[in-house]
């Protein structure tokens, strides 16, 4: 759907270069729900930025859709824009419009002039984001989560085939958050829109995408499905965000005493079968090991159970390695820790 080559992208500020952008190659497949995560300034902005030609880059091809964007002209750009939407951090509502009016006006600015089709339209996508009751409400009347169902309902409005989320749940309070990211997930399911998100929190890519890329210093250093990324990071800086979104570092007293003495530790990720059978009590047993649970953490990234342990392997040398070959051979991934 979505496809960067070699794209680059340089700002002039008082006659200097300051690039942004270093040579990004990136594919987003027709409707999935994408990610990209970076700390403020790698340049995640400008990149989804592209995507609709906000920004344009200094060099490289996009192609969306199959469809060469770089060559468009004025004519030809505003009718491409009417196929993408976008929602932002800070909601970008028109405070002095109601509900009804704000989702209506994407509507008018494509042409329409049907008063009816545009009602329906606008009832059709407020019902989508649980809204109807909120129609005639000002902007002021709402929570932040009700704005930002009214900038989705909005973004909505013309039936784009791509949603680009800029930081858009960055401004909301973690419930609300929860509830924005399901809207979303809902919405890619019902519509199969193609959805690229970009953030600066683990949980959220967690909690929605299907795969992810992480950028920093204006590169893509790390890209890939979300379970492979988040439970196998390669890169330091995607290491960082997930011990950052289990909330442990440096002075995580579990993380002192793993590195500590001999001890043989390992990570031990569990996925699929290995997550419904008791192979980690049952190996410990038979292979006369004791198993010294420094961290870990249950749950799902988007659909798929998962697990992760770190544990001290204490024991007769040959049996921990057995133990440990007799995990891998159950499923379990077994990996030295970073």
């Amino acid at each position: 759907m979505i496809h960067l080559r070699n794209v680059h992208k340089s700002y002039t500020v008082k006659g200097k270069v300051i690039p942004a952008l270093n040579g990004i190659d990136l594919s987003i497949v027709r409707g999935e729900i994408f990610g990209v995560i970076g700390h403020s300034g790698a340049g995640k902005s400008t990149l989804i930025r592209l995507i609709n030609l906000l920004e344009r880059p200094t060099q490289g091809e996009i192609t969306v859709d199959g469809e060469e964007i770089l060559k468009y002209d004025t004519v030809a750009l505003r009718n491409f824009r009417r196929n993408i939407g976008m929602i932002f951090q800070h909601f970008n509502l028109l405070s002095s419009k109601t509900v009804a009016e704000n989702v209506a006006f994407p509507i008018r600015i494509a042409g329409e002039r049907n008063e009816a089709k545009i009602d329906a339209r606008v009832d059709e996508m407020l019902d989508l984001v649980g809204l109807t009751r909120h129609k005639h409400k000002y902007p002021k009347q709402l929570s932040g989560g009700e704005k930002q169902r009214v900038g989705i309902a909005r973004a909505l409005a013309n039936q784009p085939k791509i949603l680009l989320c800029d930081e858009a749940t960055s401004a909301l309070d973690p419930q609300t958050t929860r509830s924005i990211l399901q809207l979303l997930r809902e919405i890619n399911e019902k519509l199969s829109l193609t959805i690229v998100l970009i953030t600066h929190e683990m949980d959220v890519i967690r909690t929605i995408c299907d795969r992810v890329a992480v950028i920093d210093g204006g590169k893509i250093v790390e890209n890939g499905p979300v379970t492979q990324v988040f439970l196998h990071p390669q890169h330091p800086t995607t290491r960082n965000f997930v011990l950052e979104a289990e909330h442990a570092g440096e002075d995580d007293p579990m993380s002192t005493l793993s590195q500590e003495g001999d001890a043989m530790v390992r990570r031990l990720t569990f996925m699929n079968d290995a997550m419904a059978q008791p192979v980690f009590t049952q190996i410990a047993r038979e292979c006369e090991v004791d198993f010294l649970i420094l961290s870990g953490r249950f749950g799902k990234i988007k659909s798929t159970p998962c697990g992760q342990l770190t544990v001290s392997v204490r024991g007769d040398n040959d049996k921990a390695l057995a133990a440990l070959r007799r995990l891998s051979d159950a499923g379990v991934v077994v990996e030295e820790t970073f």
